[in-house]
């Protein structure tokens, strides 16, 4: 292994997991905090969903992430800012009427999923190409509102991390870039170990990997116990890395992990491998950012 390897930190997502975690970022000053914090661990990207400070639950409201990213902003930090199109995209068949959503379900159409991105022009924002199982919900994503998110982020100058949960789904990106929806070269991120959907084992990594186009960079992560061992198996392959609370709330069994711990030890493991950490600036050049 050589060259840059590019670590991302997904730094509180959106699942319900975060009340038994000691300080779990939840406010807008925490969860910038604990961007600032991962950016002096080594990572060079920050992948940022919101909650809303009174429940800790996910929220998509602009506010929010105004917030956030102009606290990172105002810090003068260099490090990349990446936020989630994923709130909106959740169905949950309704209990008596299995055509209506029942709790859980926050499905939005396209201009309401993008308001924040339209608004603070990030330099990444993921695009979920593809519908799946996401443990007990449905994640929706319905072709026609995955090109409109696509055409919206082209148009605006924000690169689009093509986010692939299974193989079918890189055939749905394929086909983005094809229409010229995704200027090249393409964004990959590879999620693996979500329950129910494409499980995070190296014959996983490996199909997916291949199915890739020549000119891609891309990324891999998995969710819990695994996380580590992916840092290891994408960057041994050729790929960059993600970690982040988002993805695994442990270090080691009974202790909990930090995003700052998390993005140090993801730094540890590309340097025993023999690669080396990307910079923000490095990291910009390698995913083809206009900036």
């Amino acid at each position: 292994m050589a060259g840059k390897v590019i670590i991302t930190c997904a730094v509180t997502g959106g699942h319900g997991n975060f009340a038994k975690v000691p300080d779990f970022p939840i406010t807008p000053e925490q969860i910038a905090r604990d961007c600032l914090a991962a950016r002096a661990a080594g990572a060079a990207i920050v992948h940022i969903h919101v909650r809303d400070p009174k429940t800790g639950q996910h929220s998509g409201e602009l506010e929010l992430f105004r917030e956030v990213v102009g606290r990172v902003r105002d810090s003068g930090s260099d490090v990349l800012i990446n936020l989630t199109t994923g709130w909106g995209g959740r169905f949950v068949p309704g209990s008596e009427n299995p055509q209506i959503g029942g709790p859980g379900t926050n499905l939005a159409l396209p201009e309401r999923r993008l308001l924040h991105i339209v608004d603070l022009r990030p330099d990444i924002c993921t695009l979920d190409v593809g519908t799946l199982n996401f443990g007990e919900q449905i994640f929706v994503g319905f072709p026609p509102h995955i090109r409109e998110m696509a055409s919206v982020m082209r148009d605006i100058g924000v690169k689009p991390e093509l986010e692939c949960f299974e193989l079918g789904h890189i055939g749905q990106a394929k086909s983005l870039i094809d229409a010229g929806l995704v200027e090249e070269p393409p964004m990959f991120q590879l999620c693996l170990g979500i329950p129910n959907a494409a499980p995070a084992t190296p014959e996983t990594l490996t199909a997916m990997r291949a199915m890739l186009p020549a000119n891609a960079t891309w990324a891999a992560f998995a969710v819990g116990r695994a996380c580590f061992d992916m840092v290891a198996q994408a960057a041994s392959a050729g790929g960059h890395v993600r970690v982040g609370l988002e993805d695994n709330l442990y270090m080691a069994p009974g202790e909990f992990a930090t995003n700052e711990k998390l993005v140090g030890r993801a730094a540890r493991i590309i340097d025993n491998l023999g690669g080396s950490v990307a910079t923000p600036a490095e990291a910009a050049a390698i995913i083809g950012l206009k900036r």
